[in-house]
Order: structure tokens, then C-alpha cells, then sequence
């Protein structure tokens, strides 16, 4: 007997079950094309009509949150209705045709270390759209992200804030809460299991799906460190450039504080090569310099903040070491001072000649040195300064460099992107417009989203010069969208250029 659910939803069969209900793949009768459909059941885990009317509520509520987020980006699901029936609570989404991570791998085996990154950068700007709207997905695994067959991209499935309103029930004290722990053991970390999750629980999740994806072991495989409590993994990925296994160390981090605080940090330093920015010190004059800037006798070395490393290290001066030091060092100032001012007292010598009105005194150099015998004053020296030669260097050629045109530059532009090269493209705006709200919300992130997530391809059918000069120009662009939906859009856009004269270039400043 075929099952027809709320009169429209004809059942084709299972797709699997658990302890909340049961998961169909249906056809939607009220539809011309019969569209396939996924419909989750969900039941409460206890029949209370007070629970019932909790349950109800929050059902409500996490299905208007699944509706907003499959509106926002094709990687997640649409939801295309919910209802309810006989106690029982129904979900109808879009239908993904596609793989499991998990079924991929058993399949083709190891993903490569590049398939690996395209599904991080994939799905971490949906994960930062989603915790934007205060939701964490708690059961991030390689069986709940599926690999779209129509343009490979990851598309993430099966919240887990809907199953756990179905856990609802009433503590000792009458008051409504969750009974149940949403989430897979081993893919989420210590707070989620706990009852506690965070924003970087997600990435904790993610990451350890990535390990899976390119060791092939499930984390109950992998050993842990007994002291810090972190996963021992690479050693089964030893060919994984250390900027990925780096990225995704920090991921998985034992403790929330040591992790990425958000899904766009992570992107960053995936993008980028850096997971960790360490903090400025400010330098301090070494005190060695300040207490003993002239006093050097013939046989000491002087110490300055150049000295190479193989120079012993400094050692503190202790007992009759430092005594004698000390010593050295005070009979060192005061002969300094008897030979300065036995010069200072000296009466002059006659001048026999001067030639300008006035002249700068020579500098005078002490040089220490050894007394034997008793020493009578030298005869003055007149020091005459020597003028250095100078000799001009030779002239700086500097290359010329070939200034592309704007609209070559516009024209590379879309190549970027229809090649993919998405941060490439992004370089090519100015900062201006990469801070621009409007068309930017979320930077970067609202960058790929669009050209990334909507857009499959463009077009462009035509690009014309309005005018230019040395440093700004206007060009203006035709083209179509192909858009991942099937659809084709007309475009036209006008770009106001400036000439970036330190790396020999045109940026975009300004869309019109």
C-alpha cells in the first residue's frame, strides 16, 4: 500500500531512521513536474500534551530558521513546507541528487589534499551565515555533507536544532529542557557533548571530517595526547602541505579558546597560509650598552644589540669575579678623568695661522693605552680635515613597464572570476569597494557567495571605453549571468578605474 503523507506527498521509499522518526524520498503530487522531495518525521520523545504544545512551538520556530537559510544559499536545502499530523511533525526539503562524503570515499577512496580545501572554502562562508543567525549546526559529518553531482559543490544537510526540540521534556523543577544531546560521538568535541556547544564546535566538526576525508580513519581510530588531550593525526597524512594541517590542528584544538573563534578566521588562514598572529613585543635597550658605553680596555670585546650568536652568552658577575670587575671598571673612570683634565688644564699653544674667521674643532679621539714608562706631553697637533672624494654612481634605469589598458583589465577581471579565481578577482577592487556594506555586508565572504555561489558563469558580450587619463578611467561592460539556477541574466555595468601606480596597475574604485 502506497503512503500518501498530508494528502499530497506521495512516498517512494525510506531513505533511513532513527530514534526521532523516519527520513522519505517523495514525489509532490500537487506539482506539475512531481518534483522529488525529502520529508523528515519527527516525533516527540514523550506523549504530553503540555510537551506537545512545547514541541509545536519550537517546530515552528526552527522550521522558519531552516527557511531563511536555504533561502540564502543553495548549499543549504530548501525548505519547501512543514506540517503536522497524527502527533507527529513533517519537514518537506529539497531533494539533493548527489554523495554522501562518506559514500564518495568508499567509492574513490582518499580525497587529495585539493578536494579536500575546495569543501572547506565551500562550506565555511555557509557556516559563517548560519552563526551569524545565532544557530550552530551540532552535527557537522561526512554523512550530513553531500556532493552535489550537477556542479560538485558541498551542500550541508540535517540541522540538528529541529531534532533536539523534539527532545523536549520537563526537569524536577516543572521547567521545559532538552533531554537529549544533539550531535555524532567523536565528531563533536567535549563542550557539545556536554551540553554546551560554541560557535567553533562546528569547525571542531568540520575539520575532523576533512582528517576522514584524507586519512580514511574515523576519529574513534585516531589516538589522542595523553597530556593535552589533542588528536594525534598526521601521521597518517604526512603529504599534507603544512599550511592545511595547520589550519586544521588549530580546528581541532581540545579546548574552544585555542581554536578559530569564527568560520571567516578559519577561511582567512586556509586562504591566506597563516593560523596564528603573534603578539609584538616592544624592545628594550639592552642595560649593558647605558653602564659601560666607553670605559673598554684593549682586552675586552665590545657588546653592542649586533653581537652574532657565536659570542658567549653573558654570565652574571658574582663573588671576587665581580670585585675585580668592578674594580677595573672605577679605576678606569677616574684615570679617564685625570687624562681629560690634565688636557682641559693644559695652557694653550700659539696659533701661527688662521686662515677662516671661524673653524670647527676637531674631534677628539682617547684612545686607552698602556703606560710603561712616564710619558711627557706630546706637541700639538694641528688636524687638518681631508675631504672625501666623491664619485657619482652611475644613473638608475629604471624598466618600462607596459601599462595594460581598462579594458583589458575589466576584461581579465571576469576571466578571474569565470575561472574561478575568485580571490584573485576580489584583489582587483580597491579597498574602498571591498568595504563597501552595500554591495559587501560580509566582505569577502559576500563576495564569494555571489560569484561563487550563484553565478556560473559570465558572459561578457561587450567592453567599451567612455574615457581615461593617466590616473582614473571609464569603462562600461555588457554581458549576460548564467546562473546556477538555469537562468540567464542581462547585465550592463559602468567601472570607474584608478591607476595603482606602486604595482602597475588598474583597480576598480566605483560600479555604476
Amino acid at each position: 500500500m502506497q503512503i500518501l503523507l498530508n494528502n499530497r506527498y506521495q512516498v517512494v521509499r525510506t531513505l533511513g531512521s532513527g530514534g526521532f522518526g523516519e527520513t522519505f524520498l517523495a514525489e509532490d503530487t500537487q506539482m506539475p513536474s512531481s518534483r522529488s522531495c525529502v520529508i523528515k518525521q519527527l516525533r516527540p520523545i514523550q506523549n504530553n500534551p503540555q510537551i506537545y504544545q512545547l514541541v509545536q512551538e519550537r517546530f515552528q520556530r526552527e522550521a522558519a530558521i531552516l527557511e531563511d537559510l536555504g533561502g540564502y544559499t543553495d548549499q543549504i536545502p530548501t525548505l519547501y513546507a512543514y506540517f503536522q499530523s497524527e502527533g507527529q511533525f513533517y519537514l518537506v526539503q529539497e531533494w539533493v541528487s548527489g554523495d554522501t562524503l562518506t559514500a564518495k570515499l568508499q567509492k574513490q577512496g582518499l580525497f587529495s589534499e585539493s578536494a579536500v580545501r575546495e569543501i572547506l572554502v565551500d562550506l565555511l562562508p555557509v557556516l559563517e551565515y548560519v552563526h551569524s543567525k545565532r544557530i550552530i549546526h551540532r552535527d557537522i559529518k561526512p554523512d550530513n555533507i553531500m556532493v552535489r553531482h550537477r556542479d560538485s559543490k558541498s551542500v550541508l544537510i540535517d540541522f540538528g536544532a529541529v531534532r533536539e526540540s523534539m527532545g523536549t521534556v520537563f526537569n524536577s523543577h516543572g521547567n521545559p529542557t532538552s533531554s537529549i544531546v544533539i550531535g555524532t560521538p567523536g565528531y563533536m568535541p567535549s563542550e557539545q557533548a556536554a551540553g554546551r556547544p560554541v560557535y567553533s564546535s562546528d569547525l571542531y566538526s568540520l575539520a575532523l571530517t576533512a582528517i576522514y576525508l584524507l586519512t580514511g580513519k574515523q576519529p574513534q581510530q585516531l589516538e589522542s595526547d595523553s597530556q593535552t588531550g589533542e588528536i594525534v593525526w598526521r601521521e597518517y597524512a604526512r603529504q599534507v602541505n603544512p599550511t592545511l594541517a595547520g589550519v586544521i590542528d588549530r580546528a581541532i584544538a581540545y579546548h574552544p579558546r585555542d581554536r578559530f573563534p569564527s568560520a571567516r578566521e578559519m577561511l582567512s588562514a586556509l586562504q591566506l597560509g597563516s593560523t596564528s598572529f603573534p603578539s609584538t613585543v616592544a624592545y628594550q635597550q639592552p642595560l649593558i650598552e647605558t653602564v659601560l658605553p666607553t670605559v673598554l680596555s684593549q682586552n675586552t670585546a665590545a657588546v653592542s644589540s649586533r653581537s652574532t650568536n657565536s659570542s658567549p652568552p653573558l654570565e652574571p658577575v658574582s663573588g671576587q669575579k665581580g670585585i675585580f670587575l668592578g674594580s677595573l671598571i672605577v679605576g678606569g673612570l677616574i684615570g679617564a678623568s685625570i687624562i681629560i683634565g690634565f688636557a682641559l688644564n693644559r695652557p694653550p699653544q700659539p696659533v701661527t695661522q688662521l686662515t677662516d674667521s671661524f673653524k670647527e674643532p676637531a674631534p677628539i679621539s682617547i684612545e686607552p693605552q698602556e703606560v710603561t714608562q712616564p710619558v711627557s706631553s706630546p706637541p700639538p697637533t694641528i688636524l687638518t680635515p681631508q675631504t672625501p672624494s666623491y664619485t657619482p654612481s652611475p644613473p638608475v634605469i629604471q624598466p618600462e613597464v607596459v601599462r595594460p589598458s581598462p579594458e583589458e583589465s575589466v576584461q581579465n577581471y571576469y576571466v578571474n572570476i569565470n575561472r574561478g579565481e575568485y580571490e584573485t578577482a576580489w584583489n582587483q577592487l580597491a579597498s574602498s569597494l571591498q568595504s563597501n556594506q552595500r554591495l559587501h555586508p560580509d566582505g569577502y565572504l559576500s563576495y564569494i557567495d555571489w560569484w561563487g555561489g550563484k553565478v556560473e558563469s559570465v558572459n561578457v558580450e561587450q567592453i567599451s571605453l567612455l574615457e581615461a587619463n593617466t590616473e582614473t578611467a571609464t569603462v562600461n561592460a555588457k554581458f549576460k549571468y548564467l546562473m546556477k539556477n538555469g537562468r540567464q541574466v542581462p547585465g550592463s555595468v559602468s567601472f570607474s578605474l584608478l591607476w595603482d601606480a606602486e604595482n602597475s596597475r588598474w583597480v576598480v574604485s566605483q560600479l555604476n
